[in-house]
């Protein structure tokens, strides 16, 4: 058994699963709450899952790649584990916190490590006000959504959206619409990490609009608020060889 008391968590998956039980077997397996390092066996979606029980914890997650994308996930070597996990390097996250209100005036809030997106929930297009910090800068986005990405989240939907890739270290976010058709040429914006951004929907009984922080999702939303959360912070190890500042450099030149 490891002198590292590790904690083993794996999605579902068959590999997964597989490399969950080989790692007991070598390592052994602590309990969540006596572990120094929770390892996260799965693809991207499984490492956000378990930063998001691991908040509040003080525990570190070391992510090994045994799904589709593993972006935010070391490489699966089962060898020398806790060699490895000695020498990797902590990256500190800071999650949004999302505050959503919808119709019935009910109000929900959540956390979101890569994004907050807010979405068309029908054949019409949604209509979204915008204000940072108070301001207002856009009274109608047509759009299919809009989010706000933080720079860990950047690489995700974001890209997808189009929206710029954010380098770890730098203080902003990124405010992406989704297939945006009025402003016809708006692209979004890049703000700073201390910005509040709120949304309000236009004509939401004609045009109703989803909120989702991540995988939490909020039905017939009216407005959101948006905000990185400093009273909240997380950490993931990577190794040094191929740590998530080089992986998100890299995907600013990749083909």
């Amino acid at each position: 058994m490891s002198e590292m008391k590790l904690a083993f968590v794996s999605a579902p998956g068959e590999d997964a699963c597989e490399a969950r039980k080989a790692l007991i077997e070598r390592y052994g397996q602590a309990p969540a709450n006596e572990a120094e390092v929770i390892v996260a066996l799965g693809g991207d979606g499984h490492m956000l899952e378990t930063l998001r029980a691991a908040i509040g914890s003080g525990r570190p997650i070391y992510g090994m790649n045994r799904g589709t994308v593993g972006f935010l996930m070391n490489d699966y070597q089962p060898d020398d584990l806790p060699a490895r996990i000695r020498r990797a390097q902590p990256v500190t996250l800071y999650p949004l916190r999302m505050r959503a209100v919808g119709r019935d005036g009910t109000v929900t809030e959540g956390l979101a490590i890569n994004e907050v997106s807010l979405f068309r929930a029908s054949a019409q297009a949604a209509k979204i006000s915008i204000k940072v910090d108070g301001v207002m800068r856009l009274e109608e986005l047509v759009c299919d959504g809009v989010l706000v990405a933080t720079p860990a989240g950047s690489t995700a939907y974001n890209l997808s959206a189009h929206g710029p890739i954010i380098p770890l270290g730098a203080d902003i976010l990124a405010l992406t619409p989704i297939s945006a058709f009025r402003p016809r040429r708006w692209r979004g914006a890049l703000l700073p990490r201390s910005a509040r951004i709120e949304f309000a929907t236009i004509r939401p009984e004609k045009r109703p609009v989803n909120a989702v922080a991540d995988v939490m999702e909020v039905r017939d939303v009216v407005a959101v608020e948006v905000w990185e959360d400093r009273q909240v912070s997380l950490t993931a190890l990577y190794d040094p060889e191929h740590n998530l500042e080089e992986r998100v450099l890299k995907e600013q030149f990749a083909p």
